[in-house]
């Protein structure tokens, strides 16, 4: 299983910037997909998350400007991000699971595959 994120970078406040996540090795269709992000002397937070039927779930600092989607055929996963604030600056992380998560979408510890990360950096 290899997750791969990709599409970071740097972006003024106020941007936007659509991250992807390529996985191989596991179905969408089974499997979930959440992004947690880590800014520099803090702790890694949930961002978003799509099951594998579908329901999506947000962090209550990026509901409303945040959009995971997914695409089952090309295997990808999809976090669009608009009004980016300096405070969304991050490495964003995708992993998946083969759970389903409502509420506890946003433990680390229940997802066994990760990606690599990819910075993310909202600056003037």
């Amino acid at each position: 299983v290899q997750l791969v994120e990709s599409g970071g970078g740097l972006v003024q406040p106020g941007g936007s910037l659509t991250l992807s996540c390529a996985v191989s090795g596991l179905s969408l269709v089974y499997y979930g997909v959440v992004w947690f992000r880590q800014a520099p002397g803090k702790e890694r937070e949930g961002v978003a998350y799509i099951s594998s039927s579908g329901p999506k779930y947000y962090g209550d600092s990026v509901k409303g400007r945040f959009t995971i989607s997914k695409d089952i055929a090309k295997k990808m996963v999809y976090l669009q991000m608009s009004s980016l604030k300096p405070e969304d600056t991050a490495v964003y992380y995708c992993a998946s699971d083969l759970g389903e998560y409502a509420s506890l979408w946003h433990v680390q510890s229940q997802y066994e595959f990760w990606g690599q990360g990819t910075q993310v950096t909202v600056s003037s």
